[in-house]
């Protein structure tokens, strides 16, 4: 076990009893077990009650943002800059829009399999923050990008996710709160082109975010949450009355 998912479960199964037992996925997951298990991420099809989701692994995945540049003043452009090392949908992105003018591609870090072109050093969170969207295309399970990405003043654009963390992506409405691209992201710059015409909706669509995000954002509610959310899998699984 990664010594953060330690950590972050250490944090709430401290207040229970010593006796209770609860069983742990680690890593990225993209199937369910077959018996009642705690993880950080879960496939959304499909029957997936056997995969209780907390929030592990916080500091990397649950980072949220400043922005202050408005959105009318980003660039006309989206960004997508991040690792498509073993992720074959991403390559697929950067074969089809590497060199795009609405859409600066590039791979952070290079491989001897991948055009040499498509590298680019590396930037910070706050740089991506110029363009007025950003690519979350998701990795072995979600986008680990999508939740500073959705407290900025800039819109995700992503296909509909497949998977889910304690961010609740299954609960995600397209065109509401990120602007939704097909899997084969054969329409991504008929989207942008559109949004770009009318910033007012892509403006609404930032304001459905930080609504949004700001549940996250309550500590106290998150933790009671997480502790409630242990407390009823000990209850299933027969262990407290």
């Amino acid at each position: 076990m990664k010594s953060v998912y330690f950590f972050d479960t250490y944090e709430f199964t401290r207040w229970f009893d010593d006796r209770l037992l609860w069983d742990y996925v680690p890593g990225d997951n993209t199937t369910v077990p077959d018996r009642p298990c705690i993880g950080k991420s879960r496939p959304i099809a499909g029957d997936n009650a056997n995969l209780v989701l907390l929030n592990l692994d916080k500091v990397r995945h649950f980072v949220f943002l400043k922005d202050d540049i408005p959105f009318r003043a980003k660039r006309d452009k989206a960004i997508f800059q991040l690792d498509i090392n073993y992720k074959p949908h991403r390559r697929r992105f950067m074969e089809r829009y590497f060199g795009s003018p609405i859409c600066d591609a590039g791979i952070i870090a290079p491989r001897p399999e991948y055009p040499s072109e498509w590298t680019k050093p590396r930037i910070g969170l706050y740089d991506h923050l110029s363009y007025k969207f950003i690519l979350a295309i998701e990795g072995n399970d979600v986008a680990t990008n999508l939740k500073w990405i959705m407290s900025s003043n800039s819109v995700a654009v992503m296909p509909r996710p497949t998977y889910e963390t304690w961010f609740m992506e299954g609960r995600l409405i397209p065109d509401y709160h990120y602007i939704e691209i097909k899997a084969d992201y054969s329409d991504l710059e008929e989207r942008l082109h559109y949004y770009i015409a009318h910033p007012e909706r892509a403006e609404t669509i930032i304001a459905n975010a930080h609504r949004y995000v700001r549940q996250f954002r309550d500590r106290k509610r998150e933790k009671l949450i997480a502790l409630l959310v242990l407390d009823r899998y000990f209850r299933c699984t027969g262990q407290r009355r």
